[in-house]
């Protein structure tokens, strides 16, 4: 296993350079169809490095990180509330959020299926899932699949259109966006 909860420092230094500038555009782009105000939250947010772009797209968002890595939540921005949290269980009442942004995380939650229904049960209908992740289906992203799963992570990485998929089964509309080996879905969970 990774040991994130001791790789924070790392992390708020080098994890936003895997961060396409085209990918950050895709998601101040999605965020300006939340209303005022809006609620978000960083899910499986590590040093929070998702909400701290948000913000940088919006300084009106309300944004809460969640993370099960103490480590890595201490590294977070003071401007955003932090929450210990597994992306399976969220500690947060239905329908509690405008937005859930989750960054290269989703490969590591150990039931990516009940953290999606979890996502779905927490957002507000008509809100927004944004998910940012490498593409197992590319050379390099089948490369990263493998080199995770060697050091023991669950290494759940899905194909764009495989996360599609299972978003439009839980009543999301969905858009893909490709940058070679990394894609982002930006999803709408429908009214």
């Amino acid at each position: 296993m990774i040991p994130f909860n001791h790789l924070g420092w790392a992390f708020s230094r080098f994890g936003a350079a895997v961060y396409p500038d085209t990918a950050v555009a895709q998601l101040c782009a999605a965020l300006h169809a939340l209303p005022p105000d809006a609620d978000i939250l960083d899910l499986g947010a590590g040093t929070g490095t998702l909400a701290n772009y948000a913000l940088g797209c919006r300084n009106d968002l309300r944004a809460v990180a969640a993370d099960p890595a103490e480590g890595m939540l201490r590294y977070v921005p003071d401007t955003v509330a932090r929450v210990i949290a597994r992306a399976e269980a969220l500690p947060f009442a239905a329908d509690r959020f405008d937005g859930i942004l989750v960054g290269e995380a989703l490969h590591h939650f150990t039931v990516p299926e009940e953290a999606l229904d979890e996502m779905a049960r927490v957002l507000r209908p008509g809100g927004l899932l944004f998910v940012y992740d490498f593409d197992p289906s590319t050379l390099l992203g089948g490369l990263l699949r493998r080199a995770e799963k060697l050091l023991g992570e669950p290494g759940h990485f899905y194909p764009p259109e495989s996360l599609a998929s299972l978003l439009r089964e839980r009543g999301f509309s969905t858009a893909v966006n490709r940058y070679g080996w990394r894609y982002s879905l930006a999803a709408l969970l429908e009214a």
